[in-house]
């Protein structure tokens, strides 16, 4: 669905320039009126079996899966808490003998999964684990296009947005060539009432407002570098001597990651690098944000082999911190 097209759906014509702004042409949209509709769990199956199809593990061989979605609808926009969406995909996949829970944390959700998984086979618990994530998250783009009146409006970034399924598959490191090299994460709670999703004040839709001036205030921005920082300043370690190749925030909107990015720089006293994005093309899908950067630039042959990739969060909680890792043998 492009951005005009998305803009039809309000009452009156915008004053505002949304691609202008975000920097999204277009975004994905789950058909959930269809006979068999597209929601977060079947989309989430979809991109757990491609996965698997791309590995050389069995489901009967997972260890465990971990389903990390903010939205959780089924048979169309029907929201589901239990089972656990974690159990019925293991279920779907065949996956049976897999420990399976499921984690919300908002747009971190799928790199909290990661950080449970490694930090899990670190210490020997499992050997391997699936982490995916279907968003369907659409609806609250259209809820906003119908309520909301101007850029003001605390709905506006719910047009943002985009749906998107992603899969990951982590097992143990045998060498330097594909290797987690460091995943931290750190909440800062009192800054949790600046997005908050729920049924709308209008009309009981799905609705997500934010304050989105206090959101982004400069102290906000700053969370990440300076923790990043201290983080590697605990092991006598600086960012500019790790040797980072590319960097992918969150996918928030194109003047989001500059500003980010240029943060970083004035914090971290070093250019940043190379900086990855699909925006453009598929805007905010939450939670598989960055393992959709990072998929479509290996497609894309856009990342050499033996590459450093940072990939740095960005959740309402609020939520920040950073994965760092080598890829070499990761192919799509």
């Amino acid at each position: 669905m492009s951005t005009p097209e998305l803009l039809t759906r309000m009452e009156k014509t915008p004053e505002f320039d949304l691609f202008k702004i975000t920097g999204m042409a277009e975004r994905r949209v789950a058909d959930d009126t269809a006979d068999v509709p597209e929601d977060c769990l079947t989309m989430a199956v979809s991109a757990a079996r491609d996965c698997l199809d791309r590995s050389r593990y069995a489901p009967d061989e997972i260890d465990i899966v971990i389903s990390c979605s903010i939205s959780r609808t089924t048979d169309g926009r029907r929201h589901q808490f239990e089972p656990s969406f974690a159990h019925r995909i293991a279920q779907e996949l065949g996956a049976t003998s897999a420990i399976h829970f499921d984690v919300s944390n908002a747009c971190a959700g799928m790199m909290t999964g990661v950080y449970l998984l490694d930090r899990m086979i670190r210490s020997g618990e499992v050997r391997n684990g699936l982490v995916l994530s279907g968003e369907h998250i659409t609806p609250i783009a259209f809820t906003a296009a119908r309520e909301m009146e101007d850029s003001r409006d605390p709905q506006f970034a719910s047009l943002s947005v985009g749906d998107s399924a992603v899969a990951a598959l982590v097992d143990r490191a045998t060498d330097d060539a594909d290797v987690i090299h460091d995943i931290e994460l750190m909440t800062c709670s009192e800054y949790s009432h600046l997005c908050l999703g729920m049924p709308s004040d209008d009309t009981g839709d799905l609705a997500m407002y934010t304050n989105n001036q206090m959101m982004h205030a400069e102290d906000r921005l700053s969370l990440w570098p300076t923790f990043h920082r201290d983080k590697l300043a605990d092991d006598g370690r600086r960012f500019a001597d790790e040797g980072y190749d590319f960097v992918v925030q969150h996918q928030v909107g194109s003047r989001f990651i500059d500003f980010m990015n240029n943060v970083g720089e004035n914090i971290f006293g070093t250019p940043m690098p190379q900086s990855l994005s699909v925006v453009e093309r598929f805007a905010n899908t939450a939670t598989t944000s960055h393992y959709l950067v990072l998929h479509q630039a290996l497609a894309e042959r856009r990342i050499p082999k033996g590459s450093k990739i940072l990939l740095v969060p960005a959740a309402s909680g609020v939520v920040t911190g950073f994965l760092s890792a080598t890829v070499s043998s990761l192919e799509v």
